[in-house]
């Protein structure tokens, strides 16, 4: 395989504040299937590692890989443009994840617009610590079965060093934005906004809860795939048009 025909082959996928690397479990199995490889990361809650450092300990984690695919979900969000330069990635996905204003730190952001980007019955929860809000809003779309492994994936994961940063986005690098349509924790209306108004991208949508790496791992490994595949990862243009589609994925 040529390195042009490796590029994108490689997904790099950051996990969220609440799970662990675990939770991609399906995902990249998912992936395999579809002639990826996937390399799910584990982060470390160190508050005194800012951005550089958390994209340093990525890269060392994944090793050498070429131009790869990045995705960050959820409130890791703003560790993904640092960790996409790091590993010169071809393209960066945001999975229902905090766009950051590099003219905000996370913290600054999310308490200026608290109300406009969460639900209002998720504010000052932790789905870490308690079964009943991780089942109600991170896997209230995964059946029983599923329900019970997502519980055993979950671990506090809390960059506060990044989350003081004003960090700059990579727009270098193209970037995909996935809504996650019935989400209950960032209003999907609110991820809408973001991958608008931050990265200037229309975002695809999945008819899913918070975290559809649980709930639909196959249908988020086929879109990851079809995104993938429509663009020429050396050069960050289109190489083909992906089918165009109305609503959901």
């Amino acid at each position: 395989m040529t390195g042009h025909e490796a590029a994108g082959r490689d997904v790099v996928l950051i996990h969220s504040t609440g799970q662990g690397a675990a939770g991609w479990e399906r995902v990249v199995r998912a992936l395999g299937e579809r002639g990826r490889t996937a390399h799910a990361v584990e982060l470390m809650s160190d508050p005194g590692l800012l951005a550089a450092d958390h994209a340093e300990h990525i890269r060392r984690q994944v090793g050498a890989v070429a131009a790869p695919v990045v995705l960050a979900h959820s409130g890791s969000g703003p560790l993904l443009p640092a960790a996409a330069r790091a590993l010169r990635a071809s393209h960066q996905v945001w999975l229902a994840a905090w766009v950051p204003d590099p003219e905000a730190s996370f913290l600054e952001d999310t308490n200026r617009h608290l109300r406009a980007a969460f639900h209002p019955d998720w504010i000052g929860k932790d789905p870490t610590e308690d079964d009943a809000v991780a089942a109600a809003f991170l896997y209230h779309d995964a059946d029983e079965a599923t329900l019970e492994w997502a519980l055993s994936t979950r671990r506090l994961f809390q960059p506060l060093g990044v989350f003081g940063q004003r960090l700059p986005l990579a727009p270098e690098i193209p970037s995909t934005y996935i809504v996650a349509a019935h989400d209950r924790t960032i209003r999907p209306e609110w991820q809408r906004r973001m991958a608008r108004e931050r990265l200037g991208v229309e975002p695809v949508e999945l008819p899913s809860g918070h975290c559809p790496n649980v709930s639909q791992p196959d249908r988020l490994a086929a879109l990851l795939v079809e995104v993938t595949d429509a663009r020429d990862v050396d050069t960050g243009r289109p190489a083909r048009q992906p089918p165009r589609r109305k609503g959901t994925f």
